[in-house]
């Protein structure tokens, strides 16, 4: 396991009243986040106040969620390379590490979702298969 696997980090992330601390190895933070945010966001669907009810359904998605959206949309119908996938994302206004969206774009590829071609560096990810099939 490489060092940068086994360091733990901290995240906070605040929605409306509620804070949440998770501090571990960025796989479980990754796993605590896929786990946290659609439970906050069917709680504030279900009763939670109106105003932040409405942020939070734009905004708690997982950087890996956000990828398959663009997918589903035929965003990857033609080949993207990260550096066009991230720049995406924050045009849509999520601003994730790139080596976040670079982690969240190898989980899909091994899911068969995309198709990855090139060279290291300069990896080009396209669907391998339209949406809706």
């Amino acid at each position: 396991m490489t060092e940068e696997k086994k360091t733990p980090i901290r995240v906070t992330m605040k929605i409306g009243d509620m804070e949440f601390n998770i501090e571990g190895t960025p796989d479980q933070i990754k796993d605590a986040l896929e786990n946290i945010l659609p439970t906050v966001t069917e709680f504030l669907k279900e009763g939670g106040l109106a105003s932040e009810r409405a942020a939070l359904t734009a905004r708690a998605e997982t950087c890996k969620g956000l990828i398959q959206k663009l997918w589903s949309e035929g965003w990857f119908a033609s080949p993207r390379g990260l550096g066009d996938v991230h720049s995406e994302m924050a045009r849509r206004g999520f601003h994730y590490d790139r080596t976040a969206v670079a982690h969240a774009l190898v989980d899909l590829v091994k899911e068969g979702v995309l198709t990855r071609e090139g060279r290291p560096r300069r990896y080009r990810y396209a669907q391998k298969r339209p949406p809706g099939r």
